[in-house]
């Protein structure tokens, strides 16, 4: 009876809805539209067929393949370094956490002055060390890959907290029994006790971190709009297009479908290579 108001809710909001989304791919709905037929499987022959969509997904794993590895690696680093320090502490963690919280709407502008072609100062700065301008945002071949550094900058604080929990939860009496066997500080003691007492933390925040990766959306709209080319076009973007923007449902539904699958596929993936290495203490 406990269960019972969140497994209604579970139900009503998240189960449903999958539901019908998957119910609607096999339709040809447009938004607003009284008049609808079932069209079988031609939303997900049209989504084979469709070089937009399949770039979507590539652009996608791409973004996914920068993103996790780095905001992983840049995570460990920051919160082996905090955990590292006597004092400021908190003051570290809070200003590494900032990113998290701010609303990344507001933070678009700024990225958006940083990375300007003309007048950015990051542009400033390699044209004074002789590397030359670059166009950031409006570059086919740089604009996902600088919209992959600004989304590690997201998850970076994120990464970096969920480690420090972890890094908190490793017995200290392991590194005295360490530390009288003669491993003292170092990268022996990192690589033979740190990281595999952390590899469940590990596991998680790369799931976690690589689920978020994939929902990139926020940037896109914001900086690009899947430009330029085409370049920076993802699944979800492509999916809030083709629903609200070209207004078919149907299509945008069967995108959802298939990207749904591709992320459960994948967090499944990781599972399934990595769990039976992980030792739970």
């Amino acid at each position: 009876m406990l269960a019972l108001p969140a497994a209604i809710l579970l139900v009503v909001l998240v189960l449903l809805p999958l539901l019908f989304v998957f119910g609607l791919g096999f339709t040809d709905y447009r938004l607003g539209s009284r008049a609808w037929s079932f069209t079988g499987f031609a939303n997900y022959e049209a989504l084979l067929s469709d070089a937009r969509s399949r770039n979507a997904f590539l652009h996608t794993a791409m973004y996914v393949a920068i993103v996790t590895p780095a905001s992983l690696g840049f995570g460990l680093a920051i919160a082996l370094a905090i955990q590292a320090r006597k004092h400021f502490r908190r003051v570290y963690e809070v200003i590494f956490f900032l990113p998290v919280t701010s609303t990344f709407v507001a933070m678009a502008i700024v990225w958006q002055f940083l990375l300007h072609g003309r007048i950015g100062p990051v542009n400033q700065w390699l044209e004074a060390i002789g590397v030359g301008r670059v166009d950031f945002l409006t570059d086919p071949g740089i604009a996902l890959t600088a919209l992959a550094g600004i989304g590690t900058w997201q998850l970076i604080g994120q990464t970096t907290i969920l480690f420090l929990a972890g890094l908190a939860s490793i017995p200290s009496d392991i590194y005295d029994a360490a530390a009288l066997d003669g491993m003292g500080r170092g990268w022996d003691r990192l690589i033979r006790i740190t990281l595999p007492m952390l590899a469940p933390t590990t596991l998680f925040v790369a799931i976690t971190t690589s689920i978020t990766a994939f929902q990139v959306f926020d940037s896109v709209a914001a900086l690009t709009r899947g430009g330029p080319a085409g370049a920076t076009d993802t699944a979800l973007y492509r999916i809030y297009q083709e629903a609200y923007r070209y207004t078919e449902m149907g299509a945008a539904a069967a995108i959802s479908v298939v990207f749904l699958a591709v992320i459960a596929l994948f967090s499944l993936a990781q599972l399934a290579l990595t769990d039976r290495r992980i030792h739970y203490g």
